[in-house]
């Protein structure tokens, strides 16, 4: 696309903290429903140290149009690959084997969080031309690989993102690369139960018992907004959620005081679904939710309830979505195991920019053999679909 003159040339900028762009300027960017892009979640793990303790230093690429904001893209340095689910550790290992360095690195990502979601921030409003908002997204794909030549970074990562948008950067020499995670879609479905009437009898039977298991119990199992949990709640399910990283020698990334400022700032987006035993919390799964997906993201028990993990997890999940008309449930990377409770494999898909030129071609290569081995599994999987009849 050629800009009318200089002056209509948009400027590019990087700043390296989202408290110097104001969150309304921010927030006209990209999809207002879409959570893990709004300026009150990617500031919140900035302001409350989720980010530059465990290798994640902000290099946001901004694009402003006379004092306008018109496009963003998010970015990180990296000094490592945690938090990123997309692993890159054979190409880490490749680098050192050839005497050079892979990090720093800069990652397109939103930190600790695989879901699949906008990271091209268009002006809702400004952008509207098709031609425009590729010249643009080409714009910031530009500067993120002179940004990687200037700065003497290995590699550009921009992961979790569309398919549809990747492709067109392909020609800006971006490799792409496929994974699988597992989805639950909604097919119109009344409730609960008429989901489970669209599996084989086996799985019907085996989610009925789980289910059933969990409410002989008689916890007190919620699923609340924001808004609906107080401090004390904030700080037990955080409590919860740490406790499992520290049972498994990790360390938890998102602070309490994180938990508590997106409860706070963004009540109508995120869900806690909580079970209560003698009114104590004793297990706790955060959603996010945009207009059409709700997505899991984190989940904390201390102590043993059989089954309880796919109640809170999955099948609460699948209750809200079916009575708020979402259309698909994402809830995080991995996990065969949710497959036989409705959740198909599918595709995520990211896009990747080496700088070395060889490495750029060996990486090429391995991609291609990877995505081959990617298409094999998850077909094999839909093999073992757990619905009476191939319907998604």
């Amino acid at each position: 696309m050629r800009w009318k003159s200089d002056s209509d040339r948009p400027r590019v900028s990087v700043t390296h903290s989202l408290s110097e762009v104001p969150a309304p300027a921010w927030d006209a960017l990209g999809r207002a429903d879409y959570p893990f892009t709004r300026h009150a979640f990617l500031h919140g793990l900035e302001q409350h140290d989720c980010l530059e303790p465990f290798g994640w230093h902000p290099a946001h690429f901004l694009l402003h149009r006379g004092d306008e904001l018109i496009a963003a893209l998010p970015c990180y340095i990296k000094t490592n690959s945690y938090g990123e689910l997309v692993f890159d550790h054979a190409w880490v290992n490749a680098y050192h084997r050839s005497g050079l360095d892979y990090y720093p690195k800069l990652v397109t990502a939103i930190p600790y969080t695989p879901a699949t979601g906008e990271r091209f921030l268009l002006h809702r409003e400004r952008v509207t031309d098709p031609d425009e908002a590729q010249a643009l997204r080409d714009l910031l794909c530009r500067a993120a690989e002179n940004f990687c030549a200037e700065q003497k970074l290995s590699s550009w990562h921009l992961l979790f993102a569309e398919r549809e948008i990747l492709e067109p950067l392909r020609a800006l020499d971006l490799d792409l690369r496929s994974d699988v995670q597992f989805h639950w879609h909604n097919d119109g479905y009344r409730d609960f139960d008429d989901f489970l009437a669209r599996l084989n009898s086996r799985k019907r039977k085996n989610i009925r018992k789980e289910r059933q298991a969990v409410a002989a119990r008689q916890l007190d199992i919620r699923l609340q907004s924001g808004d609906e949990l107080d401090a004390a709640d904030w700080r037990r399910i955080h409590e919860l959620y740490a406790g499992i990283y520290d049972r498994k020698y990790g360390t938890a990334t998102l602070s309490r005081e994180f938990f508590a400022h997106v409860g706070a700032q963004m009540p109508g987006q995120v869900l806690a679904a909580t079970a209560r035993d003698a009114g104590r919390i004793v297990a706790a799964s955060l959603f996010f939710r945009s207009d059409t997906h709700l997505y899991g993201r984190v989940w904390g028990c201390d102590s043993y309830y059989r089954h309880l993990h796919f109640e809170c997890c999955y099948y609460r999940g699948i209750d809200y979505c079916i009575a708020e008309g979402l259309e698909c449930f994402d809830p995080g990377a991995q996990g065969e195991h949710k497959l036989a409770r409705g959740f198909l494999p599918t595709l995520t898909w990211s896009g990747h920019y080496i700088d070395h030129p060889q490495f750029r071609d060996a990486i090429a290569q391995f991609l291609r053999q990877e995505r081959e081995y990617i298409d094999s599994y998850r077909a094999e999987l839909l093999e073992h679909s757990p619905y009476r009849r191939a319907e998604k």
